[in-house]
């Protein structure tokens, strides 16, 4: 079986053990519902970042700012020559869409433990109920890096060549919200666009399908044949988004790294963004 393109970028359940008590190695949890989950019960000496009011700016429709990312890791005891080690319910949704934020503002060594805390837990490892306190780091966020994200204008711009197949764009949320069925996925039924449906020229590629059953991700053969399947190829550009793009995080992870597709970027307005402006342009 071949190895992803960057099999660094991940750390399975027996190297997180090895390391733990590692003063490199900063673990932190993202969770959904950190009260269901971290507050339950996580890995020890992981420390609880919240995806909702900690990676978004409480302001503007906006990731955080790279003085707030500071601060956040600076909390979470990371320093320039530490290793970060995410991980997080619903299949590391969330622990992705941190990092595609960390990953934007240079966050160096960061990884993904593969399967996330579904796995963990499921081989039994050990958890504690005990809230971290670990020493403050020294962590400085550096400039944005462009290439990673895609606005409004940007999807705007190359429609031409998404209907011309020279530039992919994936649709990561199920095929209700694709179709335009329902216009909010069943965790925010409340949370809604004015319209249902698609951004044209899109394919729908959910981004589950992506993972086992157990929460790891599926071979490198596999993921090649899932997304050259729907015509998504690394001889273009990619950008990936889904509702207000934490799930489009997952499958940007998975085309740059585990694929190692050379252009991927991720739309985070979404479908929040999209669906919601006069005259932008929908398929059902």
């Amino acid at each position: 079986m071949t190895a992803y393109a960057h099999p660094e970028v991940l750390v399975e359940n027996d190297w997180l053990s090895d390391h733990l008590e590692d003063p490199k190695v900063r673990v932190a949890e993202v969770d959904y519902d950190p009260v269901a989950n971290y507050e339950l019960g996580h890995v020890p000496g992981s420390v609880l970042i919240d995806w909702r009011k900690e990676i978004n700016d409480p302001v503007r429709r906006d990731i955080l700012s790279p003085d707030a990312l500071t601060e956040l890791l600076r909390r979470a005891g990371v320093g320039d020559d530490t290793t970060l080690v995410l991980y997080g319910d619903f299949n590391n949704w969330f622990a992705a869409f941190a990092y595609w934020v960390f990953t934007y503002y240079g966050v160096p060594r960061l990884k993904l433990l593969n399967g996330g805390r579904k796995k963990w837990i499921a081989e039994d490892r050990p958890i504690t109920k005990s809230v971290s306190v670990v020493p403050r780091g020294t962590f400085t966020a550096g400039p944005a890096d462009p290439k990673l994200r895609a606005y409004l204008d940007d999807v705007r711009s190359v429609l031409p060549d998404v209907k011309a197949s020279k530039v992919h764009l994936v649709d990561v949320r199920g095929p209700k919200e694709f179709s335009g069925e329902i216009t909010a996925p069943p965790e925010y039924p409340t949370e809604h666009a004015q319209r249902g449906g698609h951004i044209p020229g899109a394919k729908n590629i959910p981004w589950a399908q992506a993972v086992r059953d157990d929460g790891t991700f599926k071979s490198r053969e596999e993921l090649s044949s899932l997304y050259g399947s729907h015509g998504v190829t690394p001889g273009g550009p990619v950008i990936t988004y889904c509702r207000i793009g934490e799930r489009s995080s997952h499958t940007w992870f998975v085309l740059k790294y585990l694929l190692g597709y050379p252009d991927v970027r991720n739309y985070d307005g979404s479908w929040t963004e999209w669906g919601n402006l006069i005259r932008t342009p929908i398929e059902k």
